[in-house]
């Protein structure tokens, strides 16, 4: 048996690049900033706030819904899976990714006028690329 489960909270670091490729599914692409908050230690040492960047991809209608109420600053929940994809560049370096795939979302804090649909828990679709 097996878990591949990633859970995140945060907020989206910049505008969602969505695709509409013309034999396919849409796809969002953006990235999601989470934070540890700085303290204090008990040796008095203060450490300070770390951020980390996540890569989320999603797909279909849950991509829609990201293009239409989606914006940077947003603050999202996701659960999705972690996937790493490799490929290689024009000067044949091997390069790798590592992306969160939406299974799940919610919309946190604030709504904008009609946006009480945006809350996306379909699954996401099994042909990925």
């Amino acid at each position: 048996m097996s878990v591949n489960k990633v859970i995140l909270l945060g907020n989206v670091g910049k505008e969602p690049d969505v695709r509409h490729p013309a034999q396919g599914q849409t796809v969002a692409t953006f990235s999601l900033a989470t934070s540890d908050r700085a303290y204090t230690n008990a040796a008095g040492a203060s450490i300070p706030e770390r951020t980390e960047w996540h890569n989320i991809v999603a797909w279909g209608k849950q991509a829609e819904t990201i293009e239409k109420y989606v914006h940077k600053g947003t603050k999202l929940y996701i659960e999705g899976k972690l996937r790493t994809r490799t490929w290689e560049d024009k000067n044949a370096i091997k390069r790798y990714v590592t992306e969160i795939y939406i299974d799940t979302f919610e919309l946190l804090g604030s709504r904008p006028a009609g946006a009480a649909e945006a809350v996306a828990t379909a699954a996401a679709p099994e042909q990925l690329p």
